[in-house]
């Protein structure tokens, strides 16, 4: 064998490395990505519970104020099961169904001042305001990963890599609708925040 042929070779056997290399990591980047997804959605999941929990627990605070609160418990029954391996596109209507549940239990609460005073109702106020952050940051981080991971499927090289191994677009978790481009005001009136 020549020098050459042997130059030629090693440069060979160099580049299908190297792009064996490229694939490799490609590939185990999008493998981090879908997973960080799939366990943020996880994440979002256990936050809606703890909401549907305290939606629970509020409409039992202001059940004597209320007759609701049977339709409610029902509704919090369904979505909780629904939930739990719910895709994002599900997710995302238990969020705004939980949402307007919430917000119904809110006016409640507005229209009654006593409740305003209750300790009990209090706390769950405070408690809501801290599970519709959580929410929130949730959704914000896996709405930035699935945008880096759709970004992959469509810019080169990884748009070969994707094609050669069927991976498909995740879908955004959009919340949607005018009722929910804010959250739930958890202040009651006079309250400074």
């Amino acid at each position: 064998m020549s020098l050459t042929e042997i130059v030629a070779l090693v440069i060979g056997v160099g580049i299908v490395a190297g792009l064996v290399w490229l694939y490799v990591s490609i590939y185990n980047r999008f493998m981090r990505l879908r997973n960080a997804a799939t366990a943020t959605l996880g994440q979002i999941r256990v936050a809606l519970r703890k909401r549907l929990d305290l939606i629970s627990s509020l409409a039992e605070a202001v059940g004597s104020y209320a007759e609701f609160e049977k339709d409610v418990l029902e509704s919090v029954t369904r979505l909780r099961s629904t939930i739990a391996s719910a895709p994002p596109e599900e997710v995302a209507r238990a969020e705004r169904e939980t949402r307007s549940l919430l917000a119904r239990l809110l006016a409640v609460v507005e229209q009654y001042p006593d409740l305003k005073t209750v300790e009990a109702v209090k706390k769950l106020m405070d408690a809501s305001r801290d599970v519709e952050d959580e929410i929130a940051r949730h959704r914000y981080t896996y709405n930035n990963i699935v945008q880096e991971y759709n970004t992959m499927i469509d810019t080169i090289p990884s748009r070969f890599i994707a094609l050669i191994n069927g991976f498909k677009k995740l879908p955004y978790l959009e919340v949607g609708g005018e009722e929910v481009e804010e959250r739930p005001s958890l202040r009651f009136y006079g309250e400074e925040r």
